[in-house]
């Protein structure tokens, strides 16, 4: 006799296949025509560069800069928004009720992703590249921050900020790389903790990286007038990788949650 498997139940189900899914489109590094024909245009010190600017983006932004994006949405709304969705989920029992979560989060993410893509083509045509870092991250991590608050997790200690950057790190990441940090935040939303107690210097490091190894020919392209509207572009397409990958963690999170 086959058990019927709850509404909770089937939303883990789902969000198991769409997480291999995203593991699966990223297993091999895409090296695309554009970036082989940048390569050979590409400055050797600029990803040093572009390393810097992205550590030091993250680093002002946690130290600096929380305050000022909390400002650009309703935190506390937001919190009580959380609330009433949890009391409803578990009161009705329903698809639709755990399915609320996901559909506002990708809400949020969608609404970022659009602001993104339009400040990066913007800065793109002025030529303005390595300056569109600290926007740049910044829009990352209060999309992040607002999918947070969808699923009712906090970002302010240093805990989660460790957690916002493996995802980051994760999000763009490929093949045994992506494995390797896929299962260690997997194991931080079983037990809470991290297989290595990292400085937080060390995971900005990493994750900043990360992305000026993913981001290192774009950010080249978006300082050139004009064309550069096409790198710009390019903070759309990363910012969406970023977003569903923290969206299907922070899901799992809350549902590994509300299952104990």
């Amino acid at each position: 006799m086959r058990i019927k498997k709850s509404p909770l139940e089937k939303e883990l189900q789902k969000l198991t296949k769409q997480e291999q899914s995203f593991l699966q489109k990223h297993q091999k590094e895409n090296d695309s025509k554009l970036n082989q024909l940048l390569s050979e245009k590409v400055p050797d010190k600029l990803q040093d560069t572009l390393d810097a600017a992205f550590a030091k983006a993250f680093t002002v932004v946690f130290t600096k800069g929380t305050n000022v994006i909390e400002k650009t949405y309703q935190k506390e709304q937001l919190e009580k928004h959380y609330d009433v969705n949890v009391y409803a989920a578990k009161q009705m029992n329903t698809s639709k009720q755990w399915k609320t979560f996901s559909k506002q989060s990708k809400g949020v993410a969608n609404k970022n992703l659009m602001i993104s893509g339009v400040s990066g083509v913007g800065l793109g045509l002025l030529g303005v590249g390595l300056p569109d870092i600290v926007l740049f991250t910044g829009m990352i991590l209060r999309s992040i921050y607002e999918i947070a608050l969808q699923y009712g997790f906090s970002y302010e200690n240093e805990t989660e900020k460790r957690f916002i950057l493996l995802m980051i790190q994760g999000a763009l990441s490929h093949g045994s790389e992506l494995e390797a940090i896929n299962h260690e935040i997997d194991q931080f939303i079983i037990y809470g903790t991290f297989s290595e107690e990292k400085e937080m210097d060390a995971c900005i490091a990493d994750a900043a990286g990360g992305m000026s190894k993913e981001l290192l020919y774009m950010k080249f392209l978006q300082g050139i007038p004009l064309v550069g509207a096409v790198g710009g572009a390019y903070d759309a397409v990363y910012m969406k990788r970023i977003n569903q990958y923290v969206q299907l963690k922070y899901r799992k999170r809350f549902l590994a949650k509300m299952k104990a």
